[in-house]
């Protein structure tokens, strides 16, 4: 098509859209794709997630050495979805996000394929396009407007044009949006080709040979991408330490005479200098493997010379052989090539004349290049090789002879190259390589002769790791090598594009890289050369080089004294302080695929202003560099992204974040910016690194917001070829000094622990400076390889939010008598004085505790004129034992509401103060209570803060907490089980509300644990159940307010998390021990339309033989959703059902909600009618009304049909019937509960556990039908109001009226605006009472709506959540915090592949798999919505369902064990992994992974696609579950394959775990024999218990104990190496068979079953003691 634009740059002559190709046909072998095409036949195959190649014959493919052929099979599910479209034919790249995203479109543009030209163009997503080399790009992100970049390697010069420079690189990055999403592409095509960026955005690649080999890679950041390019083609080599420092050369010393000169005056400016050069003048007439016998005659001994003041020696080498002869005889490297037909051939297999180019494919060339170098090697040491002029540089055109008149020489489409010819400065295009011809292998010269010359490196330097220096590169080549920008020019242009240079070679994975410091050719003015070694101070490879005529460029010429001089050793100095960083780094870089010099964009993605940024640049993750890149300059504009930075230089924390600034750079200057959390390890520096290795280490510590820094250091010998694991190092390093920004105050004391004695530094060692914030720590002996706590104190003032309304400004503030402060948005601006509060009047102690009156300060305002202020106060503080407290604040002269939940508490206090681990410290004014552990003497709780206040509706108080780690607190949802102190606010209301982000939902729960920096742990109860919120800040500290009773708190001391855990549920109540059948699968969903449907999912589980235990009917077996009833038309059948289901060993449950239907006619529903006799449903306070206080739930009014098609409140008007709430409190209340639950067991249908929800109490109306709440509006709309869901709406939002009156079992009246929070919990133990005498068995109640003590009784839900990939690892997080005790409830989970919205085929399997490690195992999903049940996606599915199923059938045995310990002792049942490794601090954040009891390991995967799965592995020994081989690490994060039918378990030396042989049920599996999991530890022991009953007995237990005795039986047999024993046990042999050492006969059956796994048989278990509850 034609069609003329007023643009040039625009494409007039262009593709309709039906050009191209078609498909004929497609084929799917094994993974991959194969389409044929109607011009000749095209393959295409796509593989794993990234992979796809089109050809249509034999024709050149590049032969990559390490981009092998892929796998046919995938390793998992792919990230992308392939979509083809048959005519014209394309692909369409989607990423399978939800939405899914469009990657890369080739339907833009037609497929061209002919012999020499063929083109494809795809379609992008963003105009974020990085990469594509080697050019001059002026800025990192490309132009997308028409720009055509060639790629062909060539000699010339990077002077800002377009055209094609040393390296050949047809590689993109593309940044998809803010989510940082990120893909590459990569087409392996080696021949001459185009690549143009268009505004659609798009992209053409034109290329004039071999074929289509595209490779899309998909990362989640960035930084991901960097990881799987340089996974295909090869991790970046590890630079020797040395190759790290500053490095100097020049083009033409003249003489080694000048060399030395330079040498020795840059050592006496004092410069760090590790690496002189030379360049090609030290050779006789510029040939290679000779040197210059006159000018440079001493040259072998020129390495001795530099190696004696520690420093290194690199020389240069052309490929280029001349083949004249030496001065003074013949060129015998010459010759030896002559005699190994080493050179590149001309067409006629003859080679040119003058020049030879060695023939790097060729094998005899590669063992002739080893032998040159070696033997030059002897001839003239030195430390590492630079490799030049090999794109291949030629100074003729093609030849002497010229080229020959063909299609490779001259072919059809040239591609728009310098010079527009394609032998121009190179070798004619029909030359000859072992790979084929020079038209197709051109750019891949450099590639090659580095192969070879890294084989000749490890030749020459054997173990040492040297390295090598090319200029002409390919993808790959950074596994061997560094590169160079070339030869650029002393100008201000070539300083400012070295950056965006040297960010492309980190993406195409070359992190060893930079530019020639002070430009190659031209003089360099002393300010330009100045500015420069201050940037280049920080390039990777870090060397001033300058041109052959032109004046010396050292620092060291401009004169000692010079500014070039002063400046250059200043930021050297600075750089060889962060030698040991950088290194790190490069580490990072090989293992990991990471950047070193890094993009501020791949740290930042989510901020659109940084994508464009390429003035800056960033070492790693945290140090940016701002350099000044114009004349004449002092201020730069330069981008400080979101994130706190401190000056390096300086130590002061900056106040701009996220925003353009200019930055004040003197002449003597360049930026340098420390990034909050991170923490870098430094090196007194040296004048070379053979120096500074020796010298003491240091740690520079940036702390962020949380006031939280981690980093890491790799350390090794810094040369030998491998990294040394464990390396020793054997000058006995110790690190000297720790520098840490952003301390707000001085500490107190400083310790320094290494485990065993902990040391207090003195004052001399300890240097504060309060201006810059800034600590150091000084005169340090840590030893390098051990691990210390350096722990301080400090006194931090907390600003206390004053108005946590949203309404505020100053005025309102000041009239509260606050202080007013325009702050950070997340900051308090108004805040309390330090003297607000109350202050103490009479303090009276006695051995059992302290009491204290404390009276309100009166210089403050009143600040809420609608709630009074109570000015006087009592506190008393009870010694309650050694490792708890409780301290309570009320009011003396007048009784308050006070919670009535029941606690066990010590009978008497503990009076001898040195039993109890904490002292209590009051302070005066304002009055603060402070809880000090005596042990490590730290200050655990501190309320000696402003803000105190307690007036009738609002009572707050605040404390200062020793560290950021806060776990607990709900029921709310939370994103991660770690609290984030950043100012974070949550609401505490029961009500019925889907977990959302920050929404309060079912349960209340005051109850937080902390730990300590000493590592200890301790919990905090406030036992307050009235609406209330809590607030976090990073001080550290949290505040709590609630709206009416008294403070009353708990503390207990731990140490360790899992006796917090203990001495809570003492208190509060051990967790309920289910009945074993509870522990198994169990289905669920509202909708089942009749029971028809139920028998048929119970039919097609039994012949999927899928374990499965528990059916469950929500309020669809209901008569219109009431309590008590049986839908006569649907579910007529259901009790039959359930009597065949139960006779086949399976449990039924039902669901019962509290609300009662009010509109029954009278006789006809018993339960409402006997509740009206015995007054059970909550009403009005007498002095208001005596009528029930209505609300509507789920029952209907009789005889209407509901209308679903109108909106929610219309049917709530119309069709729900008025409901009663029964108040539980009342015992004639739980009595009429049991009779309705036993009539209904009796009478119409039998069950074995029960479900109780929507007792929060939720209602659809607001207050009671018609929303007129009789009474005090101050109750309904409380003159502060808690953050809460619908928080404008009231307190009676979705629930009752809180004037609504409940009577205690004693006898006293409350408002429901006080015992809201306890209705759940004042139902839930009628529930259970009436379950367990209705059916004599233990069963299982599950409820939605908690409180403490809870657990007593129940198990509970996480609630109506959401089928969605984030809800497994909140599920994960809402789990433990139920199951840990903070919630003090064993029995827990989610409702499996989420209760609202369709579920997923992936992302259900993999909850499937997740879940069947919940305690509480159901799959249950809304009305509405498709099956998700395992059945209901197929064979596949089913299967890996029963799978991961049996695994949990088998471990059943543990999990009741669990079980039991959690009732008895208070155990954790799951357990995050910092409670059995709380010394190990990675584990205070890992939320991703949890326990099963101490010694089962639940790696699951989490996100969609993902087949590989990052995972901790805890500091002790771990064995694979499926295979038993031993975890060959330790305490690190590693990647753990997770195809999709897998999830990773590991079980932890020293532990045995009880199993037994799975069946469809637990009925069944009972009767197997048992078995044992025996996991030896490094000594070959192991122990564990089993507690084994009839599973669902009341009030007696058997217990079965299995020690370690039957180990010892089995090491006796010779086994003593780490192994995983399998031992089958049966109840049907005495005790001596299993203790008897000697009976060895009952090995006799021990198979080795696989190399780690040993099955033992005929062991036997015995039944020892009864235990009564």
């Amino acid at each position: 098509c034609w069609s003329p634009l007023n643009e040039t740059n625009v494409p007039w002559c262009f593709f309709s859209k039906n050009h191209g190709y078609s498909v004929v046909s497609e084929s799917k072998p094994d993974s991959t794709r194969e389409f044929s095409l109607n011009r000749d036949d095209a393959i295409i195959k796509h593989y794993d997630t990234y992979h796809w190649l089109l050809d249509n014959k034999a024709r050149f493919e590049v032969p990559h050495e390490h981009v092998q052929s892929l796998s046919d099979t995938p390793n998992g599910p792919l990230k992308y979805r392939l979509e083809l479209i048959q005519k014209p034919f394309g692909l369409k790249v989607w990423r399978t996000t939800s939405p899914e995203k469009l990657l890369f479109d080739t339907t833009i543009g037609p497929l061209v394929f002919a012999d020499q030209y063929l083109q494809l163009s795809a379609k992008l997503p963003s105009h974020n396009i990085y990469g594509i080399g080697e050019h001059v790009h002026q800025t990192f992100r490309h132009d997308t407007n028409w720009r055509t970049w060639p790629i062909f390697t060539r000699d010339a010069f990077p002077n800002g044009g377009t055209h094609n420079l040393y390296g050949h690189y047809p590689y993109f990055t593309c940044l998809e949006d803010t989510s940082g999403q990120s893909f590459g592409v990569f087409l392996m095509n080696s021949n001459a080709m185009e690549v143009t960026i268009q505004p659609a955005p798009a992209v053409t690649f034109r290329t004039i040979g071999g074929v289509l080999d595209f490779y899309i890679l998909i990362g989640e950041t960035p930084e991901a991408v960097v990881d799987e390019f340089t996974k295909l083609i090869g991790r970046p080599f590890i630079p020797p330490y040395w190759s790290l420092g500053f490095q100097l050369s020049r083009w033409d010393y003249g003489s080694l005479e000048e060399v030395k000169k330079v040498v020795e005056r840059n050592r006496q400016a004092g410069l760090p200098y590790d690496v002189q050069y030379t360049d090609i003048d030290y050779m006789e007439n510029k040939k290679i493997f000779t040197y210059d016998m006159d000018k440079f005659a001493e040259l072998p001994q020129f390495a001795d010379y530099m190696h004696d003041k520690g420093q290194k020696y690199i020389v240069i080498l052309d490929p280029a052989v001349s083949t004249g002869q030496r001065i003074n005889g013949p060129y015998e490297a010459l010759e030896r090539g002559h005699a190994a037909k080493v050179w590149v051939t001309e067409p006629d297999g003859v080679w040119p004349g003058e020049t030879l180019f060695p023939d790097y494919t060729n094998q005899a060339c590669i063992d002739w290049w080893v032998d040159e170098i070696s033997r030059f090697h002897k001839e003239v040491k030195h430390d590492a090789l630079w490799i030049d002029m090999n794109e291949v540089a030629n100074f003729v055109k093609g030849g002497i002879k010229g080229c020959a008149d063909n299609k490779l020489n001259y072919p059809p489409f040239t591609p728009r190259i310098l010079d527009d010819l394609m032998y121009s400065k190179t070798l004619c295009m029909d030359a000859k390589h072992k790979w084929g011809d020079h038209y197709d292998v051109h750019s891949l010269y450099g590639y090659s002769m580095v192969l070879a010359t890294d084989k000749a490196s490890k030749a020459v330097f054997g173990k040492s790791r040297s390295m090598v220096f090319t200029r002409s590169s390919f993808p790959g080549v950074g596994k061997y090598s560094g590169h160079w920008l070339g030869d650029n020019g002393a100008n201000w242009n070539d300083i400012k594009w070295a950056i965006p240079g040297m960010l492309e070679f980190n993406l195409f994975g070359i992190p060893y890289i930079g530019a020639d410091i002070c430009g190659f050719f031209d003089d360099s003015t002393e300010e330009l050369c100045t500015r420069w070694m201050q940037v280049g101070a920080f390039y990777p490879f870090s060397r001033n080089h300058n041109a052959q005529g032109y004046a010396d460029q050292d620092p060291a010429a401009y004169g000692f004294d010079s500014l070039v001089v002063n400046t250059s050793r200043h930021y050297l100095n600075i750089r060889y302080t962060l030698l040991p960083y950088l290194y790190t780094l490069f580490y990072k870089a090989h293992v990991n695929g990471e950047t070193v010099v890094r993009p501020v964009m791949h740290e930042f993605y989510s901020d659109s202003e940084t994508w464009a940024v390429h003035k800056q640049f960033m070492w790693g993750a945290h140090l940016l560099i701002t350099p000044v890149l114009d004349p004449g300059v002092e201020f730069v504009e330069a981008y400080i992204p979101d994130a706190i930075w401190y000056n390096f230089e300086t130590g002061i924390k900056i106040t701009d974040r996220k925003a353009t600034i200019n930055m004040h750079l003197p002449a003597d200057k360049i930026g340098l910016h420390l990034r909050g959390g991170g923490i870098l390890p430094v090196q007194r520096p040296d004048i070379t690194t053979t120096y500074s290795r020796l010298h003491p280490m240091g740690l520079i510590v940036a702390l962020d917001d949380n006031k939280a820094a981690s980093g890491e250091l790799f350390w090794d010998d810094g040369d030998s070829r491998v990294a040394h694991n464990g390396y020793t190092d054997p000058n006995n390093l110790k690190f000297e000094k720790i520098t840490v920004m952003g301390v707000n105050s001085a500490p107190a004391h400083v310790l320094v622990s290494d485990g065993n004695v902990v040391i207090t530094l003195n004052e001399s060692q300890i240097d504060y400076d309060s201006s810059t914030q800034v600590l150091h720590l000084t005169n340090l002996e840590l030893e390098l390889g051990k691990e210390y706590t350096v722990n301080w104190e400090v006194k931090i003032s907390v600003n206390i939010d004053c108005y946590p309304e949203e309404d505020k400004d100053q005025a309102k503030c000041e009239a509260r008598g606050c202080i007013w402060e325009v702050r950070p948005i997340s900051n308090p601006q108004c805040y309390y004085p330090e003297n607000h509060g109350y202050i103490t009047s009479n303090k009276v102690e006695t051995p059992s505790g302290i009491t204290v009156d404390i009276d309100r300060n009166s210089e403050f305002p009143s600040q809420r004129s609608r709630s009074r202020d109570i000015s006087k106060l009592r506190v008393d503080i009870t010694y309650m034992s050694g490792r708890s407290l409780r301290w309570k604040i009320f009011d003396p002269y007048n009784a308050r509401y006070e919670v009535p939940v029941h606690l066990d508490l010590p009978a008497t206090p503990e009076t001898d103060e040195t039993k109890r681990e904490y002292r209590v410290q009051i302070n005066d004014k304002p009055f603060g209570i402070q809880v000090i552990r005596k042990e490590t003497n730290e200050i655990i709780w501190d309320s000696a803060v402003p803000g105190f206040t307690f007036s009738d509706q609002f009572l707050q108080i605040s404390t200062r907490l020793p560290s950021d780690y806060v776990y607990g607190f709900g029921e709310t949802e939370h994103p991660t089980y770690k609290h984030d102190l950043n100012f974070h606010k949550y609401g505490l209301f029961a009500k019925d509300q889907p977990p959302g982000y920050k929404l309060n939902s079912y349960g209340v729960h005051p109850f937080y644990m902390g730990l300590e920096k000493s590592k200890s742990a301790h919990g905090v109860l406030l036992l307050n159940s009235n609406a209330m919120d809590v607030t976090f800040q990073p001080t550290p500290a949290l505040t709590y307010r609630t709206i009416g009773g008294i403070l009353d708190f708990y503390m207990v001391m731990g140490p360790t998390p899992e006796e917090v855990v203990q001495q809570y549920t003492e208190m509060i109540g051990r967790p309920v021990l289910p009945a074993y059948w509870s522990l198994g699968f169990q289905l669920c969903r509202y909708g089942y339309a009749n029971d028809t449907e139920i028998a048929d999912l119970y039919r097609d589980m039994k012949a999927a033989k899928i374990p499965y235990d528990v059916q469950y009917a929500d309020i669809d077996y209901m008569e219109r959703q009431m309590d008590f009833t049986l839908d006569q038309v649907n579910f007529k059948e259901l009790p039959a059902l359930v009597d065949q289901m139960r006779a086949d060993g399976m449990r039924f449950i039902f669901i019962l909600d509290p609300a009662i239907a009010g509109n029954e006619t009278k006789g006809s529903y018993p339960a409402f009618d006997t509740g009206i006799e015995k007054d059970v449903f909550i009403k009005w306070p007498p002095e208001l009304s005596n009528d029930i206080v209505w609300g509507k739930v789920w029952p209907d009014y009789p005889n209407v049909t509901v209308d679903n098609s109108l909106d929610w409140d219309t049917q709530v008007e119309l069709f729900r019937a008025f409901a009663a709430f029964p108040d539980f409190f009342k015992t004639s209340t739980a009595e009429w509960w049991g009779e309705q639950i036993k009539d209904y067991y009796n009478n119409i249908m039998k069950f074995d556990g029960l479900w109780i929800d929507m007792n929060e109490p939720a209602s659809f109306v607001h207050g009671t039908v018609g929303e007129n709440c009789l009474g005090n509006d101050d109750l309904e709309n409380p003159p502060y109001m808690p953050p809460l869901e619908s928080q404008l709406r009231g307190l009676n939002h979705k629930t009752l009226c809180m004037n609504s009156e409940q009577i205690l079992a004693s006898g006293t009246r409350v408002k429901h605006y006080d015992v809201h929070n306890l209705y759940g919990w004042s139902h839930t133990k009628p529930t259970y009472d009436a379950l367990l005498s209705t059916t004599g068995k233990r069963g299982v109640v599950i409820t939605r709506s908690t409180y403490p003590s809870s657990g007593r009784w129940a198990g509970h839900w996480l609630g109506d959540n959401y089928s969605a990939w984030d809800q497994l690892l909140k599920s994960i997080v809402g789990m433990c915090l139920v199951v840990l005790g903070k919630i003090s409830i064993t029995i827990t989970g989610a409702d499996i592949c989420g209760f609202f919205n369709v579920a997923e085929y992936e992302m259900c399997l993999r909850w499937m798999q997740l879940g069947a490690f919940y305690p509480f195992s159901r799959n249950h999903n809304t009305i509405n919505m498709p099956r998700q049940d395992p059945v209901a996606w197929g064979t596949g599915f089913a299967n890996m369902s029963r799978d991961v199923l049996n695994i949990r059938y088998t471990l059943l045995p543990y999990l009741y064990t669990l079980m039991y310990e959690a009732h008895v002792h208070g155990n954790t049942v799951v357990r995050p992994l910092l409670h059995e490794f709380v010394t190990d601090e990675k584990t205070w954040d890992i939320d991703r992974q949890f326990l099963w009891g101490p010694a089962l390991l639940i790696t699951p995967v989490l996100e969609m696609g993902v087949t590989v799965v990052r995972g901790y592995v805890p500091k002790d020994l771990w064995y694979d579950y499926h295979t038993g081989k031993a975890v060959e690490v330790q305490g690190r994060f590693v990647d753990m394959d997770a195809p999709l039918t897998k999830i990773n378990l590991h079980v932890r030396a020293g532990h045995i775990l009880p199993w037994q042989k799975p069946e469809s049920n637990t009925q069944y599996s009972r009767l197997n024999p048992l078995g044992l999991i025996v996991a030896l530890n490094d000594e070959g022991v192991a122990n564990g218990s089993l507690f084994w009953d009839d599973g669902e007995g009341i009030g007696e237990f058997h217990l079965c104990v299995c020690v370690c005795v039957c180990v010892c039986v089995c090491l006796g047999m010779g086994i003593m190496r780490n192994l995983m024993v399998l031992i089958s046990l049966d109840v049907s042999s005495s005790i001596n068979d299993l203790f008897n050492p000697g009976s060895l006969e009952i090995c006799e059956n021990m198979t080795f079953l696989q190399s780690d796994i040993i099955c033992c048989t005929a062991l036997r278990c015995f039944q020892s003691e009864v235990f009564s509850e």
